[in-house]
C-alpha cells in the first residue's frame, strides 16, 4: 500500500501540485469554520503552504468541498482562484467520482444496489431525513453500494454517492436500517471512542481543471476499530 506523506503538525498530504492540494483528513477535524470556532483543516493547510513556500501574508485557499467533522477521508483544496471555480463547476456538473468506505452493523437485503431517496435537512437540528418518495421541499438523493466484506457483526460497503446532498450516505444508510458504525445521530447503537464514524472517503477522481489530466486521489482509511477488523490490501 502506498505510504502517505505526513507533513506540518501532523498533516497527511495525499496530492500536492501548483493548483490543489489534498489531505486526509482525520475523524474529528473541522473542514471549514463554525459556531464552535476550532481551529480548521483548512486553517493547517494555509499554515503548511506559508511555511513550506516561504509565503509572506494571506494564503490563498479555497473550500471546494466539506466532510462531516466525524468522518475521515480525501479533502481537497484550491490554491488558485482558476481551480476553484473550475473544480466548483466540474462538482455541479457531477464530474468528480467519489468512493467512500462505510462499515454498518447491519448487512443490506441485497449484496449491491442503487439506493433513490428524498432528502430534507432540519438546519436547526444539523440532521437530515431520507423519504422513499418526494416530498415538498426535498431533494433527490441517489447513491451506489456494494457489499465488500463481513466479519464480527460488523459489514464492510462501498459507497459511490452519485448527487452531493448534506449527510446523504448517512441518513440514506440508516433509511435502509443499515445505520453506519459509531453514527448515534443516524441509528448506531453505540458511539465509537474517538466520537468519529465508520465512514470514510477513499477516493476521489477527476480531470485537472488546469493541465486536464486524469487525477486520482486516494486515502488510507483509518487503522483503529472498527476499520482494523477488515483488510484494505
Amino acid at each position: 500500500m502506498r505510504r502517505e506523506k505526513t507533513n506540518l503538525n501532523g498533516l497527511v498530504v495525499i496530492h500536492e501540485d501548483n493548483h490543489l492540494i489534498a489531505i486526509n483528513k482525520p475523524a474529528g477535524s473541522l473542514v471549514h469554520g463554525d459556531e464552535t470556532g476550532d481551529k480548521t483543516l483548512a486553517d493547517a493547510v494555509k499554515d503548511y503552504i506559508k511555511i513550506r513556500y516561504k509565503k509572506p501574508g494571506d494564503v490563498f485557499l479555497g473550500v471546494i468541498h466539506r466532510l462531516d467533522r466525524p468522518v475521515s477521508g480525501v479533502v481537497i483544496f484550491a490554491r488558485t482562484s482558476k481551480a476553484l471555480i473550475r473544480m466548483n463547476k466540474m462538482l455541479q456538473d457531477k464530474l468528480i467520482q467519489k468512493k467512500y468506505f462505510a462499515i454498518v452493523s447491519t448487512r443490506p437485503d441485497e449484496l449491491s444496489g442503487t439506493l433513490v431517496h428524498h432528502i430534507s435537512k432540519d438546519e436547526t437540528k444539523n440532521i437530515v431525513k431520507a423519504y422513499a418518495s418526494k416530498k415538498s421541499g426535498t431533494k433527490e438523493a441517489i447513491l451506489k453500494y456494494v457489499q465488500k466484506g463481513e466479519l464480527d457483526g460488523k459489514v464492510l460497503l462501498e459507497v459511490e454517492p452519485l448527487t452531493g446532498r448534506p449527510h446523504q450516505i448517512r441518513a440514506q444508510l440508516f433509511k435502509i436500517e443499515c445505520p453506519i458504525v459509531g453514527d448515534l445521530k443516524y441509528g448506531a447503537e453505540y458511539p465509537l471512542p474517538d466520537k468519529s464514524i465508520a465512514l470514510h472517503c477513499a477516493q476521489m477522481s477527476f480531470e485537472h481543471p488546469v493541465t486536464k489530466e486524469k487525477i486520482v486521489i486516494s486515502a488510507e482509511q483509518p487503522r483503529t476499530f472498527p476499520w482494523n477488523t477488515f483488510s484494505f490490501e
